[in-house]
């Protein structure tokens, strides 16, 4: 089985370490108990008195799963009890009313997602009823770009229910598979029924759905190169428009179901790499383009076309086409990006309860951005969509001389230069192909708060 040719084992040491993914920057972990309610709405009457306020981006987060996946390490509430999907349903239109109501009715929403969790642990009739409170409190976009797009477990779903979703509104879908293989199955507690999955994905095909998304991961216990071969074999045949091919982060410490997994059963960070450059190799000769640092897609898609014009851009829900977007996070733990601000939700499902029956918006912590803050998060955004940083535009859009102000960034580049991870260029820092591989472990020398915080205990490793 040929594959690409493997990294050194001396550089995969090395770059072998805990770092952020860098789908915000500053990461949740800088975020503060001090940011709370007031803190938002100052941000979100800011935002509104922009001369052109951006557009609007909204995140649902349904938090509930019937079974526990041991590698997941989401926000999530493991209950089989249907009947909880009602009442949580309820108190989300309750939120869309009190956060809509803190930005002007003509700002458009041009982007939506469900993530979760399980999203369709909601009836596909009780997803309709949420996206109508959010067409009755906000201005949806009637462009043809515009994305109105949910997570699925395929497993909770029947064709019919896709059917039910497309007439709702949705014209998106992500469907989480990770692995085909029994063993690998087995091992995290997630035994998926092939044919089933690719019913469903049919579905989505069939009943108009514009893209569809499958997310696999690379890292699980008893993962062989074969056996991911298959896998990646099957989805190819099935045509997704994209694909999110996620590493994932072992951190037992944090995640209590991944104790279930034994350290001995996960392949070493060779074989996680080899299973990488595996999905590169097969996905890129079926004619899938790569995307960022973990995602696909077809030439032809919405998500390729951006990069090839530098739209792209990356947030917490991954990559995406909608840059420019003021990012409003409802639900228990969602994450808000109003203007230079992050905020976000209580975890606790019964703190975000109370919070809603109050009633008053579920604030936990979040942060102001400085303006350091907004330029480092101007670069590593731009090395993590374009896999270069061009330094002209960032001297003129920040209006600093990027030499002086990154000298000490550009001290920790010298290393990965000498090793072939990134070439360092009077007008631009770019990634090679191997860098592309490790694009965190370079967007982490910009990173001005690794220095103060315990990495090892809140990010996971790089490969």
């Amino acid at each position: 089985m040929p594959i690409l040719p493997p990294f050194p084992t001396e550089l995969l040491r090395r770059y072998d370490r805990p770092g952020p993914r860098y789908t915000s920057y500053p990461t949740a972990p800088q975020f503060s108990e001090s940011f709370g309610v007031p803190q938002l709405m100052e941000a979100a009457h800011q935002s509104n008195g922009d001369p052109i306020p951006p557009r609007l981006s909204l995140y649902v987060h349904v938090p509930f799963c019937a079974n526990p996946c041991f590698y997941c390490g989401c926000n999530r509430v493991i209950t089989r009890d249907r009947s909880r999907s009602g009442p949580y349903r309820n108190r989300l239109g309750r939120e869309i009313g009190m956060m809509s109501g803190l930005f002007d009715p003509d700002r458009e929403v041009v982007q939506l997602h469900f993530g979760g969790g399980t999203p369709n642990f909601l009836t596909p009739a009780q997803l309709a009823d949420t996206l109508r409170d959010l067409r009755d409190h906000f201005r949806f976009s009637d462009a043809a770009n515009r994305d109105i797009s949910i997570e699925l477990d395929p497993r909770e779903l029947t064709p019919d229910d896709i059917a039910e979703l497309v007439a709702a509104g949705f014209n998106r879908a992500s469907l989480g598979v990770q692995d085909f293989d029994l063993a690998v199955q087995q091992a995290v507690n997630r035994e998926q029924d092939v044919g089933a999955t690719l019913a469903v994905l049919d579905a989505c095909h069939r009943h108009g759905m514009r893209s569809v998304n499958v997310d696999l991961i690379y890292g699980l216990p008893q993962q062989t190169l074969e056996g991911f071969a298959h896998t990646l074999d099957t989805v190819i045949g099935a045509r997704p428009q994209r694909l999110a091919v996620y590493s994932y982060a072992h951190l037992p410490e944090l995640f209590r179901p991944q104790r279930q997994i034994r350290a001995e059963d996960l392949p070493s960070p060779e074989m996680k790499l080899e299973l990488l450059q595996l999905a590169i190799q097969r996905l890129t000769a079926a004619g899938y383009v790569h995307i960022g640092m973990d995602h696909f897609a077809l030439p032809d898609d919405e998500l390729a076309m951006a990069q090839s014009r530098g739209g792209l851009h990356r947030n917490f829900m991954g990559y995406t086409t909608h840059a420019d977007c003021d990012l409003i996070g409802l639900g228990v733990s969602a994450i808000s990006r109003i203007g230079d601000s992050y905020s976000q939700n209580v975890r606790d499902l019964t703190a975000w309860e109370q919070a809603i029956d109050a009633p008053r918006l579920p604030v936990w912590r979040g942060m102001r951005l400085s303006a350091d803050d907004q330029l480092r998060s101007d670069v590593i955004q731009r090395l993590m969509c374009q896999g270069e940083v061009p330094i002209d535009a960032i001297e003129r859009a920040h209006g600093i001389d990027f030499s002086q102000y990154f000298a000490d960034s550009l001290r920790r580049l010298e290393p990965l230069q000498d090793d072939g991870l990134v070439w360092i260029e009077p007008e631009r820092i770019v990634a090679t192909p191997e860098g592309r591989l490790l694009l965190r472990v370079i967007a982490m020398c910009f990173d001005a708060y690794l220095p103060r915080v315990s990495a090892p205990a809140r990010y996971s490793r790089t490969v």
